[in-house]
């Protein structure tokens, strides 16, 4: 159940395994659907199993194919889109901090805050167990589940894993930019003009600008409308109604907040609900595609 299917072929299914806390799972095929410029708060963990996806990260583009898992550590702002005309399918893990925190001190190879060197890397194997996560989770056999959930986890981190950098001291730019964004996170149903938030900064707009792309990598508007999904994923899932949730965050309307949603997350709030209330088992997404 909660799978979002269309007429050209694209399927997707992003729930969440009540014995998996910590961990949403997204299984899905597009073709056509793009993710504009967004970033998640945990990591990116994704196995492609048929197309090309195309990766835009910082500075890079990568194409990853059959056989390649994509790495994307917290807060790095990056795109997908097809890579080839069938589109791309993918199984993804979507872990919060505190998981890969608990599997990186448990194999006591990383010191410092856990992050991956590599943003797409050849590896068969860790992509089979990520999709065997996936098909185990959707059985409703949690200890299989998460048996393999971290022993993925930590293939990628003995293979592909490093200490994230500790941040520097930031400049005034920098500094702008994070005062900036909380503003903009405090009132995200009513933001100010980027003219406004850079008087009450004290700053020029095109300098406040330049500050939060560099410090965020992207403009604060696009910043806004990806705060307001994430802050929108967190009311379905605690139940508040779409429309409610549109309003909350900021969105005129519940197809304003349908349309950044499904582009965001990868499927329409509808389904992204009806996923998350499903029995573990109920579906079994692509097993017939």
């Amino acid at each position: 159940m909660g799978i979002s299917e269309r007429r050209d072929g694209e399927w997707a299914r992003h729930w969440r395994h009540a014995g998996l806390p910590g961990l949403d799972l997204l299984r899905a095929h597009y073709v056509r659907h793009t993710f504009p410029r967004h970033a998640h708060d945990g990591y990116v963990i994704a196995a492609v199993t048929g197309g090309i996806e195309e990766v835009g990260l910082p500075g890079s583009t990568d194409r990853a194919g059959p056989g390649s898992v994509v790495l994307i550590n917290p807060e790095v702002p990056h795109t997908a889109r097809a890579g080839a005309p069938e589109g791309w399918a993918y199984s993804t893990l979507y872990a919060d901090r505190e998981l890969v925190a608990d599997v990186a001190a448990e194999i006591a190879t990383l010191r410092g805050t856990p992050g991956f060197t590599a943003s797409t890397v050849p590896d068969p194997e860790g992509g089979r167990l990520i999709h065997e996560v996936h098909a185990a989770a959707e059985a409703g056999n949690a200890l299989a589940a998460d048996t393999l959930l971290r022993l993925a986890v930590a293939r990628m981190l003995r293979a592909h894993g490093g200490a994230l950098p500790a941040r520097a001291v930031p400049g005034a730019g920098a500094t702008a930019a994070e005062r900036a964004r909380a503003v903009l996170e405090e009132r995200l149903a009513d933001p100010p003009s980027l003219e406004q938030l850079a008087a009450e900064l004290g700053t020029g707009p095109f300098a406040l600008l330049r500050a939060f792309r560099g410090r965020y990598g992207m403009p604060p508007h696009t910043w806004l409308t990806d705060a307001r999904v994430r802050r929108a994923r967190r009311l379905l899932d605690a139940g508040v109604p779409p429309a409610e949730a549109a309003v909350e965050v900021g969105f005129t309307d519940q197809p304003h907040l349908n349309r950044h949603f499904t582009r965001i997350v990868g499927v329409p709030p509808g389904a992204y609900r009806t996923a998350r209330a499903a029995r573990p088992g109920a579906a079994r997404p692509g097993t017939s595609r």
